[in-house]
């Protein structure tokens, strides 16, 4: 065979070869190409499902009120979102406004015997006893004046609200009270609470297994008793009674 036929033959088999080279790797490297796309495709796909389904969830409780992820929010942590339904900073909204309500009620009365006017004759009956003091509503607003400058306010506070606590006559309303009685009062946690012995506490512990409307009978005459011997005779020699007193004599006078 001629040597330019054997050279035409092998550029005709080398070009075929490179032909079917390039094809080949052209068709290898879509096979590669086109299923990375298409991961890419559907992880963007997923990802785009995932936040969605992320911002479904955030907005779903507030929309639809759902009873298990409500009593969570309600429930949550003060500092975490998550169950801690015995955290002692968690309250129901509804027994935060009956305590709300029940504060304003309890204070509100001294606030309203803080706008009564006494008389004359009504101061001087105050340093007779501490009886007359107390049934007196100018009286007792006077006095509880005068504790604050003593930073034991929450003597009288709790001696009125043992007097409302007293006339109750519904069985869940003593019930409900007399908690919120002792976590104001009586819990040593509280910032409110009174002095009392404990014979008067270990009372106070059994009477709360079915409170009624004496529970705190002791607690409050002892109270009463601190509050004669230790702060009343402080409060008659104070400039406090004393300027009370000739204000509303020289009133008395001058009509």
């Amino acid at each position: 065979m001629p040597t330019d036929v054997i050279k035409a033959k092998n550029i005709s088999y080398l070009w075929a070869y490179m032909v079917k080279f390039c094809i080949g790797s052209v068709s290898v490297a879509s096979c590669f190409l086109q299923p990375m796309g298409s991961e890419r495709m559907e992880m963007r796909k997923r990802q785009m499902s995932v936040q969605q389904e992320s911002v479904a969830g955030t907005t779903a409780p507030a929309q639809n009120e759902q009873p298990s992820q409500g009593n969570r929010g309600s429930n949550a942590c003060c500092f975490c979102w998550c169950c801690c339904c015995s955290c002692s900073w968690n309250e129901d909204r509804d027994e935060r406004n009956r305590r709300a309500s029940y504060d304003f009620k309890a204070e509100g009365n001294a606030d309203f015997e803080e706008s009564l006017k006494p008389t004359a004759e009504e101061v001087c009956l105050w340093g007779q006893s501490f009886d007359k003091l107390m049934h007196c509503p100018a009286g007792r607003s006077a006095f509880r004046q005068f504790l604050r400058t003593e930073f034991s306010e929450e003597n009288m506070l709790f001696w009125l609200a043992c007097e409302e606590f007293s006339k109750e006559t519904n069985k869940s309303v003593i019930e409900e009270k007399a908690r919120i009685i002792y976590e104001d009062y009586i819990s040593i946690l509280s910032p409110k609470e009174v002095s009392l012995d404990s014979r008067v506490r270990e009372v106070i512990n059994r009477n709360m297994l079915e409170p009624t409307s004496h529970t705190f009978d002791d607690a409050q005459l002892q109270i009463f008793t601190l509050m004669q011997r230790d702060s009343y005779p402080r409060f008659m020699n104070s400039m406090v009674y004393k300027n009370l007193l000739k204000t509303v004599s020289e009133q008395s006078v001058e009509s």
